[in-house]
């Protein structure tokens, strides 16, 4: 079994049975895979079982619903199968942590009942409706419990990666317990302290049972071991390239509790002529608003903050009226417009009306003539999506497209609705990372600036009338 410590850069994940990490974790380089995006990207050859590992109250909901969220995003279908809700859907009301014991038999038939409905609901996820990840989140504390689903997955032909969450830190297990736990369904009828007496005893139930995944007796196994929410970590057999993104992806995530502001350039030149893309200046009004969130901002007291732009103009422009260093970014560039760059839609209509419909079918994934699509906007966007979640407060000054790429990333929004999210300009939106969400918070500064958001025609079809197809173009110079 070989160790590796994050003093050894750029070496492939993939060719080690198992290495050790611990922070700062920023040096370690994991390999990231890109394919082409001009379909919905195939990223296993076989599906993939996410089994979650851990005692209660260590963040292991926490991690599926995010892993789950990231996953969507960039294209690879993954549903969270959460074994309590099974077990609230079978006893329809909690009575106590007696339920929990593991020399309760009869609890224990039912487990094994509702345990075995999610597999088999996994199953059908899989073959049904083409699913690729399936999360089984469940504390899945026992050998035995683990040696049910590897069973199950080699009987399927489904690879299997366990996620086990390890903390033995006071304060973390508390602020979990109270934040989340308590809040539960479980504990809805219960006074504050008796829940609280309730769960800690629940807890000390599965204690009796727990078996940690161990790096020598379980090194056939494929799992990564997160030590106090990512204090230190241990990955072990890392089978492909879709675990790969899985590891990297869970070693730049933190709970720090921090905000994310979401800002459009100042409107632009071209904004006002109703044009897409380009790289003009800001209008008059865009030089408003630059100043306006300046002073928004330092309102805020905001510690720490780290600004980012594209290479663009006019969000260089915006960003340079507040004052303080800037980081730029390519990978925020507005989407590419390709041969349609610097038109009005009613140009595109005018002399592309069969690719204005064909936009209109499908505006998730289709390209511009020579330029891009959603799709590629999004996987471009995909090391800026890391890069935040390893940050604490940011403000990204950037596009209309790409704030929804972004937006839908942290409110889990679909690839149908993502295009059609609104971004307008002259407003800003604070999001809060919450324990199962995210909080947000829109401030309009009061700067008045062109419509640019295109709602969803009703006729997609390519023979539509013109005046079908311009419908929603918002009004414009």
């Amino acid at each position: 079994m070989y160790r590796l410590h994050t003093e050894k850069r750029g070496q492939n994940l993939l060719g080690y049975n198992s290495l050790s990490l611990d922070k700062p974790y920023s040096n370690f380089n994991v390999n990231v895979f890109y394919w082409s995006t001009a379909s919905r990207p195939q990223f296993t050859n076989c599906p993939t079982m996410i089994v979650m590992v851990g005692l209660p109250a260590r963040g292991k909901t926490y991690i599926s619903k995010k892993l789950t969220r990231y996953l969507n995003w960039i294209g690879v279908p993954t549903q969270v199968f959460n074994l309590g809700q099974y077990r609230r859907e079978v006893l329809q009301t909690y009575k106590n942590y007696e339920f929990f014991r593991p020399d309760n038999e009869e609890a224990m038939k039912i487990r094994r009942a509702y345990a075995s409905n999610a597999l088999k609901d996994i199953a059908s996820y899989f073959t049904k409706e083409q699913g690729q990840v399936a999360v089984l989140d469940a504390t899945n504390t026992t050998r035995e419990r683990r040696g049910v689903i590897i069973s199950f997955a080699k009987e399927k032909g489904y690879k299997v990666f366990f996620i086990e969450s390890v903390c033995d830190d006071p304060e973390i297990i508390e602020a979990n317990t109270m934040q989340v736990k308590l809040s539960s369904p479980d504990y809805e009828n219960y006074d504050k302290e008796e829940a609280l007496v309730d769960f800690l005893k629940r807890i000390d139930c599965y204690k009796m049972s727990y078996v940690p995944l161990d790096e020598e007796k379980d090194r056939h196994l494929s799992f990564i071991k997160i030590f106090n929410v990512g204090s230190r970590y241990l990955v072990n057999r890392v089978q492909d390239h879709i675990q790969s993104r899985i590891v990297y992806y869970l070693m730049n995530i933190h709970v720090t509790p921090r905000s994310i502001y979401l800002s459009r350039h100042g409107e632009s030149e071209l904004n006002l002529l109703g044009r897409i893309g380009g790289d003009t200046g800001l209008s008059s009004q865009g030089q408003k608003y630059a100043k306006a969130l300046a002073e928004f901002i330092r309102g805020q007291s905001i510690k720490d903050l780290k600004v980012w732009t594209s290479h663009m103009k006019r969000t260089i422009q915006t960003a340079e009226a507040l004052g303080v260093p800037y980081e730029q970014w390519k990978a925020l560039n507005e989407i590419d417009a390709g041969v349609c760059e610097e038109m009005t839609y009613e140009e595109i209509q005018a002399t592309h009306p069969e690719e204005f419909a064909l936009r209109d079918q499908d505006k998730y994934r289709y390209r511009y003539p020579k330029g891009e699509s959603y799709e590629d906007l999004v996987h471009r966007l995909e090391p800026v999506i890391m890069e935040l979640e390893r940050q604490e407060n940011v403000l990204v000054i950037c596009h209309q497209a790409v704030m929804r790429c972004l937006l839908a990333y942290f409110l889990d929004k679909s690839e149908d609705d993502l295009p059609y999210l609104k971004c307008p300009l002259h407003t800003v939106l604070k999001l809060t990372p919450l324990a199962y969400g995210c909080k947000v918070e829109s401030f309009y500064l009061n700067i008045q600036a062109v419509n640019t958001h295109r709602d969803r025609p009703t006729n997609v079809n390519v023979a539509r009338k013109p005046e079908e197809a311009l419908q929603t173009v918002p009004e414009h110079l």
